[in-house]
């Protein structure tokens, strides 16, 4: 007598779930992440016990490094340049606060100069950014 054999079937392994958990691992570690603001650029803000103030919804940020260059998102700026940018600016000028990134070894004269540029070009709100200084050392 003779008996039907059922064919058996290959084992799969289903990807669908391992895919499912690694889409959600990526998103979680993208909305996790902290951005760097100075992408290739070190700059070491200054130590401060002043309180911290809200940040403008306008802002235009300008890094100072250690060594006098001056950068505006990730290019570096002459002073020409920035100064161009300045006049660029103009017409929002007294809705945006004008943020300079200093670095804490950065020339004074510099960042008096900037400040002054920027004050010069319409800018009514002027900050410079420090760290808040840990006051338990």
């Amino acid at each position: 007598m003779a008996f039907l054999r059922k064919q058996t079937e290959a084992p799969r392994v289903d990807l669908t779930p391992m895919v499912d958990v690694v889409f959600l691992l990526l998103i979680f570690f993208m909305i996790s992440t902290t951005f760097i603001e100075t992408p290739g650029l070190s700059i070491k803000l200054p130590e401060s016990s002043a309180q911290a103030i809200d940040r403008e919804p306008k802002e235009l940020k300008i890094f100072l490094s250690s060594e006098g260059e001056i950068f505006h998102r990730e290019s570096s700026l002459s002073l020409k340049e920035f100064k161009s940018l300045l006049r660029d600016h103009r017409a929002a000028a007294d809705q945006t606060t004008f943020l300079l990134m200093a670095d804490k070894d950065a020339r004074h004269g510099i960042v008096v100069s900037l400040m002054d540029l920027a004050r010069d070009a319409g800018f009514l709100k002027l900050a410079i950014a420090t760290e808040h200084k840990d006051r338990s050392k």
